[in-house]
């Protein structure tokens, strides 16, 4: 017959984990940040149109330094000259566009290639930006101006050598940089935001519930149980690491019945579980050193602030992963990040249970 204790016991991280998510409903806070997110998600297509008019990188202004090169130097010149906000520089070959672009000379380079195939010549365009800064944004903006513009211009003027028309020509439209800022913002700036939300509050959860069963004394009465310190520790963070891709799976359903079409939602549920798991063993960590929940909560959201902040070092941003894996255009690096991210998250769970197993409860 099964001893009731030992059932107790391997049951006990389940129990913990229900109680976590229960009291949930207590913590105002979270319920309002929920219900926030509920908001963000459910109305999402008309949140975005109203947001979309604040977020015009467009508006920011200045003029962009364009490098231009290669076999249609001359058109994609002539074309930038009329483009507002591109100042267009014309240079030899690609190689000096390049040097000029490292010296800060110039904030982008554009090289053109034409390209034989089957249905005639092609024109290729390659570009250079800066990768992940602050004026990245603007600058792909205006050369997304620049290049659809002289695809306008190149197609008016193949126009005449087609036999027949292949499809009819849609009526002129005036707002497709509405569009092109709709898309932006769904996928770099709401979609992320839905996404590493949870994990940033299940890991502040963590911190909270860790700092007030010390401060109260009733972590002492759940070892009565008898439960270990480790099983303790164990369930508070079960509940919190699964209930982030829990949100994650409703805000993306809730996006799709928006219109706004999510690819790859497993990998992006493993990442938001990876990093969830990454919080919650920081807040863990955190929690049991502090031991209040004033100096613990400053402690966790001012170091989490730094990694995200941080991140921006990586070769993708998190964020940029994210983007990237739901527009379904992830790149070898892209799925690089998301086991790198996991295995991160693991091993930092792993050591966080370590240094538990090494505690002695009556000192806390």
């Amino acid at each position: 017959m099964r001893n009731p204790l030992t059932a107790f016991s391997s049951d006990s991280r389940i129990t913990i984990a229900g109680r976590e998510i229960s009291a949930l409903s207590r913590e105002k806070t979270i319920v309002l940040a929920l219900v926030i997110q509920l908001i963000i998600a459910g109305f999402s297509s008309f949140l975005v149109v109203g947001l979309t008019s604040l977020y015009d990188p467009s508006a920011e202004g200045g003029e962009v330094e364009v490098g231009i090169t290669g076999d249609e130097q001359t058109k994609l010149y002539r074309v930038a000259e009329e483009t507002e906000g591109v100042s267009p520089n014309a240079y030899e070959d690609r190689q000096a566009a390049l040097e000029a672009f490292e010296n800060r000379e110039l904030n982008a380079v554009l090289h053109t290639r034409t390209v034989q195939t089957d249905s005639g010549t092609r024109i290729a365009v390659d570009a250079d930006v800066p990768a992940e800064s602050l004026e990245t944004t603007l600058i792909i903006v205006r050369l997304q101006e620049l290049l659809l513009e002289f695809e306008r211009q190149e197609r008016t003027l193949r126009g005449d050598a087609l036999e027949f028309s292949p499809v009819e020509m849609p009526e002129e439209q005036d707002n497709s940089d509405d569009f092109t800022q709709y898309f932006t913002f769904t996928y770099t700036i709401l979609l992320p935001l839905l996404l590493f939300l949870p994990p940033f509050i299940s890991g502040s959860v963590v911190v909270d519930s860790v700092t007030e069963e010390l401060e109260r004394g009733t972590l002492e009465l759940l070892r009565v149980a008898p439960v270990s310190l480790t099983e303790i520790v164990d369930g508070k963070a079960i509940g919190m690491i699964l209930i982030a891709p829990l949100q994650a799976i409703l805000w993306l359903g809730l996006l799709g019945v928006n219109g706004i079409a999510v690819a790859n939602v497993g990998l992006l549920l493993l990442l938001v579980a990876a990093v969830a798991t990454l919080t919650v063993a920081i807040g863990l960590f955190l929690g049991l050193v502090a031991g209040t929940r004033q100096k613990a909560q400053l402690l966790y959201s001012t170091l989490v602030l730094l990694l995200f902040g941080a991140a921006a070092a990586l070769p993708e941003h998190p964020a940029s992963t994210a983007a990237l894996l739901a527009v379904d255009s992830p790149a070898a690096i892209t799925f690089g990040h998301v086991a790198g991210i996991t295995v991160v998250s693991v091993v930092s769970f792993a050591l966080v249970r370590q240094y538990v197993n090494g505690l002695d409860p009556e000192s806390l």
